[in-house]
């Protein structure tokens, strides 16, 4: 059943024009009251009718990007290529449409309220980026709200995150576990038997995912991996650069670190420099994703190239109705081995 105003004045116990002055911000209200009235709004997931010019549509011109971190790269290549499938004409009446980038800093509960304002908004489309937090009541919620974002029209992609079984969301999703996989076996067979690893955040799907395909190249090439060489931090320069000291403190001995993306690697390669290290003669150094600056570092970076561009793009297109749904509702996109300078045959 449809909630209407007058349930949320109801709930929150005041009339239905306080309820509309709270959820139009065009009318000063005590602040007890307003509180009063969002608590209701969000207990009965009260979905605002917006402007007026969306009245008789079932959604508006409004498209939401959702992203982590739009200040990395990962996120601000996907955010471009999506908005500029999303940002011209095609709105209702031929209009255009207005692309609204979400940064959520990483916090699960930003997602969940941009998730809860672009549902109220009657937003046309809604692309999330990036790995999903791993966290079960977390991933009930999201999934509540990408189902209900579904069932009113709007069009839901996950792009570089995993499938979300049950929502009617299209999922494009990398294989991360593939490429990892796939960067730690080229060490192997230089020679390296030490392998440091810099993961990200322990709470990240994508995380997770690159350390399996690490682990498995590792059994599946006889070599027992030692606890010490595994340390878990942000998806930055600094967490890399904090981690391989860590890593170097732990095992001196190590022959190669390979870190959870590019911006990790090039803050290994600095702790590794100012420890008195060479790259890749003493220490060999890979990454992930090819951000556009892996190739300009010294040496250049060993990883997994994602076509980020690609993947925003083709989300795009799909969040427009401008490109068919992959079969099943899901495409895996594999990534590609860069070699490059920073690998090489251990030090003997």
């Amino acid at each position: 059943m449809t909630v209407t105003l007058a349930d949320v004045a109801a709930r929150a116990q005041v009339s239905p024009a306080t309820v509309s002055r709270v959820l139009n911000g065009n009318y000063p209200v005590a602040a007890s009251t307003r509180e009063r009235v969002l608590r209701a709004v969000d207990e009965l997931d009260y979905v605002l009718n917006g402007p007026a010019s969306a009245l008789a549509a079932a959604t508006s011109d409004l498209v939401g990007i959702l992203v982590n971190d739009i200040a990395d790269p990962f996120f601000g290549i996907m955010a471009s290529a999506i908005q500029a499938e999303i940002g011209g004409p095609g709105g209702r009446a031929g209009g255009e449409r207005l692309a609204v980038v979400c940064n959520t800093g990483g916090s699960p509960e930003r997602e969940l309220t941009y998730l809860t304002l672009l549902q109220r908004q009657r937003a046309a489309a809604v692309v999330l980026t990036g790995g999903a937090v791993e966290n079960a009541p977390h991933a009930a919620a999201v999934a509540t709200k990408l189902r209900k974002l579904a069932e009113a029209g709007t069009r839901v992609v996950l792009c570089g995150r995993p499938p979300a079984p049950d929502t009617g969301a299209i999922a494009l999703t990398f294989e991360n576990r593939g490429g990892g996989k796939e960067l730690t076996e080229h060490l192997i067979g230089l020679g390296h038997r030490r392998l440091g690893y810099i993961a990200g955040p322990e709470e990240r799907t994508t995380t997770r995912h690159r350390l399996e395909g690490h682990r498995a190249a590792l059994a599946a090439h006889g070599i027992e991996e030692d606890p010490r060489w595994t340390v878990h931090g942000r998806y930055d320069r600094r967490s890399g650069y904090e981690a391989t000291l860590e890593l170097l403190r732990r095992d001196p001995t190590l022959t190669a670190v390979v870190a959870a993306n590019d911006s990790v690697a090039l803050g290994a390669c600095a702790a590794l420099r100012e420890s008195g290290l060479r790259i890749p003669e003493d220490v060999s150094v890979a990454g992930f994703d090819d951000l556009p600056f892996s190739i300009d570092a010294v040496p250049s970076l060993t990883t997994v190239r994602l076509p980020l561009s690609e993947a925003g793009a083709r989300a795009g297109r799909i969040a427009m109705g401008r490109e068919e749904a992959p079969p099943g509702g899901i495409a895996t996109i594999r990534g590609e081995l860069m070699v490059r300078g920073s690998s090489g045959v251990p030090r003997g």
